[in-house]
């Protein structure tokens, strides 16, 4: 008989706007973990420099690593849910590889979801209140850009859920989620 991991990561990757937070919210409340979304890591870079700006990834990196290295730490039975937006380019793949990374450290499972939605439903979502507020990507054209030069990493790990959530609910795509993993 194995024994069962002390936690698990789950990381979901999307494109801006196809549900990632909202689903992580759901996702973490159910599996009781904790969240940990991109914009955690991302905004204090966001707030203080431009992305052509050398200082904004160094930011990023630094506020990272920071909370990389205290997840390491963190009580062994913790989990975590993360979010993000990763492409399948060499940088992008290296961050990902801070997530399996940091699930063996810790010895836990390591899921990876990607989330997906049409690309017109996408860019409709985009625009919907608070976002701006929240310093997420709002620029529609910004979005089509990276849809139309980037793929989404698929996270290659024993675990992998791909779900197309243009017609579901964030609820509906938790439950598939859980239902995949076997919670």
């Amino acid at each position: 008989m194995t024994q069962k991991p002390a936690s698990r990561i789950v990381h979901i990757n999307g494109w801006p706007d196809t549900g990632k937070l909202t689903v992580g919210r759901l996702l973490a409340k159910s599996l009781g973990a904790r969240l940990i979304d991109n914009h955690m890591l991302l905004n204090p870079a966001e707030a203080l420099f431009a992305r052509s700006n050398p200082l904004h990834a160094s930011l990023r990196e630094q506020v990272r690593r920071a909370v990389f290295d205290h997840a390491v730490r963190a009580d062994p039975a913790e989990s975590f849910v993360f979010t993000d937006a990763l492409s399948d380019d060499a940088d992008d793949s290296a961050t990902f590889s801070w997530y399996v990374d940091l699930a063996a450290a810790r010895g836990a499972d390591m899921v990876a979801v990607l989330l997906d939605c049409a690309p017109e439903e996408n860019a409709r979502r985009l625009v919907s209140p608070g976002r701006s507020e929240a310093l997420k990507l709002t620029d529609t054209a910004k979005l089509q850009q990276l849809r139309a030069n980037y793929q989404l990493l698929r996270g290659l790990t024993e675990q992998t859920v791909v779900i197309d959530t243009t017609k579901l609910s964030p609820e509906q795509t938790a439950a598939r989620i859980l239902a995949q993993i076997g919670v």
